[in-house]
């Protein structure tokens, strides 16, 4: 039997302050965050929740380090931090980070940098987009996956998103 695939974004919350100024005011709310891995040697994107806490499909028992030798001759992929807000005309991508990921699933070790997976994760709830680090390639990817996921969403987002993302 074939496993369906869940490829919808959080869904966007109302505030849990309820604009009251105590408890939790400017903490993080990850209600509306979704990770997107994006496969470089494939062209591939997908909607990956586990990612939230590190336990996509992709990094399932690996042991990942901050050293890059660790994972020689892995794979290549883009964890995208996507945050969905909302405005008058509706629901549009407010931030995009991108981080670096390498997975080499035969020595069961890969690279990462844990802060600056947190940090481009705040950045992102924080309505920032940061891309230019990403190939050409992989950015026509997310470009493609985000349209093709809500047109509409593609539309109503920044001009800066979609400069960000245009490949050379």
């Amino acid at each position: 039997m074939e496993k369906k695939k869940n490829i919808g974004f959080n869904i966007i919350k109302s505030d849990p302050t309820d604009g009251h100024g105590g408890y939790g005011v400017g903490s993080l709310s990850l209600d509306n965050v979704s990770p997107v891995m994006i496969d470089v040697e494939e062209g591939e994107a997908t909607i990956e929740i586990g990612a939230l806490h590190a336990r996509s499909p992709i990094e399932k028992r690996i042991k990942f380090t901050n050293n890059r030798e660790d994972s020689a001759g892995g794979k290549p992929y883009w964890l995208i931090w996507v945050t969905i807000d909302l405005m008058d005309e509706g629901p549009y991508y407010a931030g995009v980070t991108a981080c670096e990921l390498v997975v080499n699933p035969e020595k069961r070790r890969g690279y990462k940098s844990m802060p600056e997976h947190v940090n481009h994760m705040d950045k992102s709830i924080k309505r920032h987009i940061i891309v230019d680090q990403m190939d050409d390639k992989s950015k026509g990817v997310l470009a493609e996956f985000l349209k093709n996921h809500d047109k509409g969403m593609w539309d109503r987002s920044k001009p800066e998103l979609k400069e960000a993302l245009k490949a050379e």
